[in-house]
């Protein structure tokens, strides 16, 4: 019997680029589904179209009307509240009557058929988030919501993932604020790590990091 190689000499090497292949392959998909189906990717710049056109950079910026005006509950509640339509009617009843959008609210306001408004920051049924206990410690809305007075429409610009809240957990004092400025959109602390360790300290802060703080 003849010992002559079925196979030449050079596919040895074959067996070892498929080897290579493979495992870049393994490691893009890695790549993609870490990278192009996280949060960041998947729930950054989501910004839906309300049934009204509420402009946050009007309210919020030029008229500087404070966050907790609208959103009442987020001091004393686990929700943040969407505001009902007395809270626009307050203002409205006299401003802009004439306009298509307001004489929505009006109409809202006359049958009690509340305005179907989109919710644009959304957790999953799996996580708990309490807005009165982060409110009521120093977090200021910014840090969650990013300068909503600078936005026409709001837009998610954070993941809340949860990676991104332990980063605070475990550095709040990179992020705490002075309560009376939680609302403040601008605020920036000339020395925020001095500050933060003293507001940590003040507050009594120990961001918790077990499984149930978050779900329950």
């Amino acid at each position: 019997m003849s010992n002559k190689n079925i196979f030449p000499k050079w596919s040895n090497v074959i067996p070892g680029f498929v080897a290579a292949g493979l495992g870049l392959i393994g490691i893009s998909v890695i790549f993609v589904f870490w990278y192009w189906f996280s949060p960041k990717h998947l729930e950054v710049g989501y910004q839906p179209h309300q049934p009204i056109p509420y402009s946050h950079k009007l309210h919020a910026g030029e008229l500087g009307m404070d966050c907790r005006y609208c959103h009442f509950t987020v001091e004393k509640a686990t929700h943040a509240s969407i505001p009902p339509t007395e809270v626009c009617m307050n203002c409205h009843t006299t401003i802009k009557t004439d306009s298509p959008h307001i004489k929505k609210l009006t109409e809202s306001y006359e049958t009690g058929k509340p305005i179907e408004w989109v919710k644009v920051h959304q957790l999953p049924d799996y996580a708990y988030f309490d807005h009165s206990r982060h409110v009521n410690s120093g977090i200021g809305c910014a840090s969650c919501h990013g300068r909503v007075d600078k936005m026409e429409e709001v837009r998610q610009v954070e993941p809340l993932s949860m990676s991104w809240c332990l980063e605070c957990h475990r550095n709040v004092e990179d992020f705490v604020r002075p309560k009376d400025k939680i609302a403040e959109m601008d605020y920036h602390s000339e020395n925020q790590q001095v500050e933060g360790e003293f507001l940590k300290s003040l507050y009594k802060l120990a961001p918790r990091e077990d499984c149930t703080t978050c779900h329950r």
